[in-house]
């Protein structure tokens, strides 16, 4: 029997540190490392291999399912690509990150500035944050009880969105990304982001494609705004190495303990044994996150636990122990082929899996354009949502010619979740379109599309490298998706 500690806030809701450790699950209060974990922990690896990045023609669009290693597709090193990614306002593709498949514009491999990130520790403990869970299958569920959550795509920073939040004094902010779309991230219950280049440290300066390195400025503003869960598992999550993440996790849980950071661990036994759970009312919500891989970048042989790939024992795995500790179950995904509006046959395999193991919802990134959202059903009538790809929220890409708009519009996933029958389901879901706008020079922002005008279409430069690009083709992406 699974034992469960509560710590009770003043205003009813538990929160604090949950490990479960598949045998037992025990308050520990504020975790501490050890000198010598810090110390081990920091060292980064040199020489990391940067495997083949897809480099994939039009038309001839190939699926990987790796996860992890290197990318089994052909292509030039990301070293070779970043001399010819430049980002501009004409350039052609180049937006690959190295991913499954598809064509590229993840570009800008420029280096932009400093910073005063801080050496890692081990401090803290955003690694193991959440919400303390009271039971699961609780017979005393009220069916007043609803829980709100949304959800954001690709924090894609490229360098013109990185400069976008340069301040006179030489610091950053960058409030402006989320100001048009504030209040739904504020009011919901959960708000959950994909941060999909890691903040691995001001003082190396910022990067762009093809290895990111965005500022710690970009996690004030995540955490001003609302957020209460990130989400780094991505391709790009060791564009930085082993020190890269390890900056990123001891940043969250210096300044933002109260925050969640999921899809890359600290330890071994932090990927081994936490598993993140909110709760509220008596429901309580586990979300899992994993990657397909990251660019043939291999974790260190002594630190295979940084990042969390899609590998089918650990997942199904997390997913059992989250069922122990959670009424409902939500994945998030970084899966899929890029620039594709529908679905590939790896989704539909992981779709498989995650509906044979009982996941609830899944909330998919990676493919920087919006993907179906749609119920798949088993044999036995069990019910999953799936909204397959939420799309870039932000992005600066290069490329130019038709299709680049879809690139500008993404999804805000809402869900409402609450009880029926005794039972933790879904009540109610909506895909809300939104748009990145890229006013002249580098101002960026985003716009709920319901809110966009054709006259800000016609300012976003965006236009200049996609002579389609306007209000209405924004919305024929969305129905060509979504429906109407």
């Amino acid at each position: 029997m699974v034992a469960v500690g509560i710590l009770f806030l003043l205003c009813g809701v538990g929160y604090g540190k949950y490990i479960y450790d598949g045998g037992s699950s025990v308050w520990l209060g504020w975790e501490m490392a050890s000198e010598s974990e810090a110390g081990s922990q920091a060292s980064d690896t040199n020489g990391l291999t940067v495997g083949a990045l897809h480099d994939v023609q039009e038309g001839n669009v190939e699926e990987s399912t790796q996860t992890g290693g290197s990318i089994g597709a052909d292509g030039d090193s990301a070293e070779n690509q970043s001399g010819s990614e430049e980002e501009s306002t004409s350039g052609s593709g180049d937006e690959s990150d190295a991913s499954e498949s598809g064509s590229g514009d993840e570009s800008d491999a420029s280096e932009s500035g400093s910073g005063d990130e801080s050496d890692v520790s081990e401090s803290g403990s955003g690694d193991e944050s959440g919400a303390i869970k009271s039971g699961s299958g609780s017979s005393d569920l009220s069916e007043d009880t609803e829980i709100t959550l949304v959800m954001i795509g690709d924090m894609l920073m490229h360098t013109s969105v990185v400069n976008s939040g340069e301040q006179g004094d030489g610091s950053y902010n960058y409030d402006h990304l989320f100001a048009n779309v504030a209040d739904r991230i504020a009011s919901a219950d959960i708000a959950i982001v994909n941060q999909e280049t890691i903040m691995g440290g001001d003082d190396r300066g910022f990067s762009g494609y093809p290895t990111f390195n965005s500022p710690t400025a970009l996690a004030d503003a995540e955490a001003a705004v609302g957020f209460d869960v990130i989400l780094h598992g991505t391709n790009h999550a060791l564009d930085k190495g082993a020190s890269g993440v390890l900056n990123c996790i001891n940043y969250w849980e210096t300044n933002y303990p109260d925050i969640a950071y999921l899809g890359i661990n600290k330890s071994q036994e932090a990927q081994d044994t936490y598993i993140y759970v909110y709760e509220q009312d008596g429901i309580s919500i586990a979300i899992l996150n994993y990657t397909y891989g990251t660019n043939g970048i291999s974790t260190p042989a002594d630190q295979p636990y940084l990042v969390n790939y899609l590998e089918e024992d650990k997942v199904v795995s997390d997913i059992e122990r989250a069922h122990e500790l959670a009424d409902f179950v939500i994945v998030c995904p970084h899966w899929g082929t890029e620039y594709n509006l529908g679905t590939d046959s790896s989704q539909a395999k992981w779709t498989q899996i995650f509906l044979e193991a009982g996941v609830d919802l899944v909330i998919g990134t990676h493919p920087h354009v919006i993907e179906p959202v749609e119920w798949v059903t088993d044999d036995e009538g069990n019910e999953m949502l799936v909204y397959y790809s939420l799309g870039n929220f932000v992005n600066g890409t290069s490329s130019s010619g038709s299709g680049v708009t879809s690139r500008m519009v993404g999804g805000m996933a809402e869900v409402t979740i609450g009880v029926e029958n005794g039972e933790v389901v879904i009540l109610e879901y909506d895909a809300i379109p939104l748009v990145c706008h890229i006013a002249s020079g580098s101002d960026f922002t985003v716009y709920y599309l319901s809110d966009y005008t054709e006259e800000l279409a016609q300012e976003n430069r965006i236009v200049s490298q996609d002579a389609e690009f306007s209000l209405a083709k924004c919305w024929e992406v969305v129905e060509e998706v979504w429906g109407e």
